[in-house]
C-alpha cells in the first residue's frame, strides 16, 4: 500500500471521527450501546481541541505524506474537500476552543434529548401497567 493513499486513508478516518464525535449521539438514540465509544470520543475531541493538543492522527497523517514525498495536500478529492473541514485557514487558538465548547453544547444537549426521551417512555410504560 502507498504512503499517500495511507495518509488519505487516515485523513478519511480522521475525518469519520471528528463527525461521530460531533454527532454521534444521534446514533446513541438508536444504538444505545454506542454511548460507551462514543463519550470518551467526546471527551478527547473536546480536550484535544480546548487544550490545543496535536491529535495523534494529524502526526500519522502527516508522516506518512512525508514518506509519500508530499508536503501539500493537493490534486485529490480528500486534500480538496476535507481537509480544508479538518484544518481550515482561519484556525486560531480561540476559534479552537468554541469548536471544543461547540461540541460539548451538541453533544450535551442530544443527551439531554436522549434522557428526556427515556424517561417520557418509561412514565408512559408506568401509566399503561
Amino acid at each position: 500500500m502507498g504512503w499517500l493513499l495511507l495518509s488519505n486513508l487516515i485523513i478519511l478516518c480522521h475525518g469519520l471521527f471528528i463527525l461521530f464525535v460531533v454527532f454521534g449521539g444521534l446514533l446513541v438514540v438508536r444504538f444505545p450501546r454506542l454511548i460507551w465509544l462514543h463519550l470518551p470520543a467526546v471527551c478527547w475531541g473536546i480536550l484535544v481541541e480546548v487544550m490545543g493538543w496535536v491529535c495523534p492522527l494529524t502526526i500519522w497523517e502527516n508522516h506518512f505524506r512525508r514518506l509519500a514525498g508530499r508536503e501539500i495536500y493537493e490534486g485529490d478529492f480528500i486534500g480538496e474537500y476535507l481537509l480544508p473541514l479538518i484544518y481550515p485557514e482561519e484556525l486560531t487558538r480561540n476559534l479552537q476552543i468554541t469548536l471544543g465548547l461547540l461540541v460539548l453544547l451538541i453533544n450535551l444537549l442530544t443527551y439531554l434529548w436522549i434522557g428526556y426521551r427515556r424517561r417520557k417512555l418509561r412514565q408512559e410504560q408506568h401509566i399503561v401497567k
